[in-house]
């Protein structure tokens, strides 16, 4: 009998595959003491085995998707496995003490773990602690039988099951087998919401039990317009959502039509629609969806992607390759937003109580200049290849912006000094996501060049509600009023000064809000490519004069986001 589960739409589209559970098994084992050492050393040497093979099936799939570099994190695996030191601790802590392969390899590896994670002064060798972490699970999992799920080995269509998807979990999904997939939890402005618009596949968030329901190889649905899934469906249900995917597909051949056309609204006003990416490979799919600019390219994900802080010379290629996809077209960057929960391996940040509220994004880099520097001067290298522009994530202040700023500018001449070319057009800007720094937008817009408001984290700090826990999800409300007038008195700031202000969140691309934006007078729209076309056929429809009627309406005279939503219905009917 079909089970129906809901969830939160965060992804367009309809699929039905196989399910492909994501989940970590329970790696747990009781401490025994043993008989025959010699027949241990065997069972534990057969475990080796198997997670040497299959890392070398991991290593040949990974350099296909992802490249030779990213798949040198598992030939470092497959080297761990042969060290003879580890190997022969583990064997002779069976031999010595007759405990079984488990307890030895725990036990022996935990030890290494410590030693290299004690090695404060050396990056490098903290990094190898991860390594042997990951390699003891794998062996852990094969001597006791369980499977370790892993996307790279996925060769088959498949819809992803998990409790969640990391934002380098999501990163790394092939989109020739994956066809869509379902969290436990999550809203529509998680990072696993985010990358599954950018890549272009169906997806439903904050089903609260898909883990639970859903079992290994079951048929699902996952409808991510209506964000239901249906786990073993009816021969019935399967055609009749067929025939949704195929009126879903006719409708986005209407909207590609529209691929080439202008940004233009029914009484002849032009806004720019960007697109939001996170590698240069995203480009590609920003030009086919129609995107007049990269308004957010998230820089942060070379990071997540590496095995190691990318060097100077690796991000330039990055930033080069991604200004020069765009063909003139101005590619916002925004520089290193790592931490709350964007974690880097090899980065070892404090464990903090409310890490989204503590060290990260601008807070490291101005900490960090090392690695601050070093992103700035790859950026400006890149600079001649097209139109570039910079900014700053998780500002909250006038004194953090100078200093970026500051910062920038020292980089900027010490490569001039040196002969190296550099634009001399580079718009600095800032992310508007703070609320303290929404609220002395006037002031902040006297330096900076441009502002780019992030709504998914200006709402969350508004509300005081995190974005990704589904319990308060009804608090992620982007038309409320007094959201609205953050936003009014952002972009009412920067054109003052006679700067220009865009929007990188998702409510930049949410169809009930773009009439009140356009209202408001926003005047760059970044969003997932996907959601361009559709935010263009929409933009052709409406008439900016009643719409900044629309918009004085919601700021002024609503009080709840039911309120908005009723009259943006009104106003667009």
């Amino acid at each position: 009998m079909t089970k129906m589960l809901k969830g939160i739409a965060a992804s367009d589209g309809i699929a039905a595959a196989k399910a492909y559970m994501l989940v970590q098994p329970d790696l747990s084992f009781s401490e025994a003491s043993i008989d025959d050492p010699e027949a241990e050393v065997k069972r534990l040497e057969k475990a080796v085995s198997a997670a040497k093979d299959e890392l070398k099936i991991i290593k040949e799939k990974a350099a296909a998707n992802l490249g030779a570099e990213e798949a040198e994190v598992f030939e470092a695996h497959l080297t761990i496995l042969s060290d003879p030191e580890l190997m022969g601790n583990i064997n002779n802590k069976i031999r010595d003490e007759k405990v079984n392969a488990e307890k030895a390899l725990k036990d022996v590896t935990d030890t290494f773990i410590a030693m290299f994670e004690g090695m404060t002064d050396n990056a490098y060798m903290q990094e190898r602690a991860g390594d042997i972490r990951d390699v003891t699970k794998r062996v852990l999992s094969h001597l006791l039988g369980v499977t370790l799920p892993n996307p790279a080995l996925i060769d088959e269509e498949v819809v992803i099951v998990a409790h969640d998807l990391t934002p380098s979990d999501t990163a790394q999904l092939d989109r020739k087998y994956v066809k869509g997939f379902i969290t436990d939890i999550g809203g529509r402005t998680s990072h696993s919401a985010i990358m599954s618009r950018t890549l272009e596949i169906p997806a439903i968030v904050g089903s609260g039990s898909a883990t639970t329901t859903i079992s290994e190889g079951q048929t699902v649905i996952i409808d991510g317009i209506e964000g239901n899934a249906l786990v073993d469906p009816s021969s019935d249900e399967l055609k009749s959502y067929a025939e949704k995917a195929d009126a879903f597909a006719k409708q986005k051949a209407e909207w590609k039509e529209l691929k080439d056309a202008k940004t233009t609204t029914a009484d002849g006003k032009n806004f720019t629609l960007g697109a939001n990416i996170g590698t240069p490979k995203d480009v590609e799919g920003a030009n086919d969806n129609g995107a007049e600019a990269v308004g957010l390219f998230r820089s942060e994900f070379l990071y997540m992607d590496a095995s190691e802080l990318p060097s100077e010379d690796d991000q330039f290629e990055a930033y080069k390759q991604a200004v020069e996809g765009m063909n003139g077209k101005q590619v916002v960057v925004r520089t290193m937003d790592i931490g709350g929960d964007k974690e880097l391996p090899y980065l070892p940040l404090p464990e903090e109580m409310n890490p989204f509220l503590g060290y990260r994004a601008i807070r490291i880099s101005l900490d960090r200049q090392d690695i601050f520097r070093t992103q700035l001067r790859a950026l400006l290298r890149a600079s001649n290849y097209g139109t570039l522009a910079i900014m700053f994530p998780m500002i909250a202040t006038v004194k953090e912006f100078k200093e970026a700023k500051a910062i920038f500018e020292e980089e900027k001449e010490k490569l001039i000094k040196k002969g190296v070319s550099v634009a001399n057009d580079i718009e600095v800007g800032m992310m508007m996501e703070i609320p303290a720094a929404a609220m002395i937008a006037d002031k902040l817009a006297k330096y900076s060049d441009f502002f780019s408001i992030g709504t998914n984290d200006l709402i969350q700090y508004s509300m005081a509600a995190d974005r990704g826990n589904e319990r308060v999800s009804y608090l992620y409300q982007p038309y409320n009023p007094s959201i609205l007038r953050l936003v009014k008195n952002i972009i009412d700031s920067s054109h003052r000064e006679g700067k220009w202000t865009g929007m990188c969140g998702e409510m930049a691309g949410d169809q009930i809000a773009v009439p009140i934006l356009a209202g408001l007078g926003l005047d760059e729209f970044s969003m997932s490519a996907t959601s361009i076309l559709k935010t263009r056929s929409l933009m052709k429809k409406i008439d900016t004069t009643k719409m900044q009627e629309l918009a004085e309406k919601a700021v002024n005279d609503c009080e709840t986001t039911e309120e908005v939503i009723e009259l943006v219905k009104q106003y667009t009917k």
